[in-house]
């Protein structure tokens, strides 16, 4: 394991340390998630814990169904006591993915109706694609 006085990382080994691409270090940055380090004359610039630190919290976040707008809202909250700010966007993030939880439950009972109508064997055109072809008017299958 790296000991946090140990990292002295160019980008690239940023990257590879914490899973993700060198481009998507760079559009943290330009985004303002990520802070950019100050190159030592001419050299290249590194990167330390903090900067893993950040990465993993972007990551975390996400993987919470943060926006990176939203998560770049949790970081500036992060320096203030407005932890009620911090709790409403958790809040609504939890509902969204209650709703989204809810189309998956329908969208899978939908499949679920289909995949058995077409292994009754009868003949005719095939339910699963007939419904795809039909509901796009609809926007519903089934």
């Amino acid at each position: 394991m790296v000991q946090s006085q140990d990292l002295n990382f160019t980008i690239s080994k940023l990257a590879a340390h914490c899973g993700v691409g060198v481009e998507t270090v760079r559009f943290y940055q330009r985004n303002e998630l990520l802070e950019i380090p100050q190159a030592q004359q001419g050299a290249t610039r590194r990167y330390g814990q903090a900067h893993v630190e950040r990465l993993q919290f972007i990551k975390k976040a996400q993987l919470a169904g943060f926006t990176l707008r939203e998560i770049k809202q949790l970081i500036a909250l992060d320096s203030t006591e407005e932890r009620s700010q911090v709790l409403a966007l958790a809040q609504e993030r939890l509902q969204d993915i209650e709703r989204k939880i809810i189309d998956l439950h329908d969208a899978r009972d939908a499949l679920s109706q289909l995949v058995n109508a077409c292994q009754t064997g009868h003949a005719g055109p095939c339910p699963i694609i007939e419904s795809f072809e039909t509901s796009s008017s609809k926007n519903k299958v089934v």
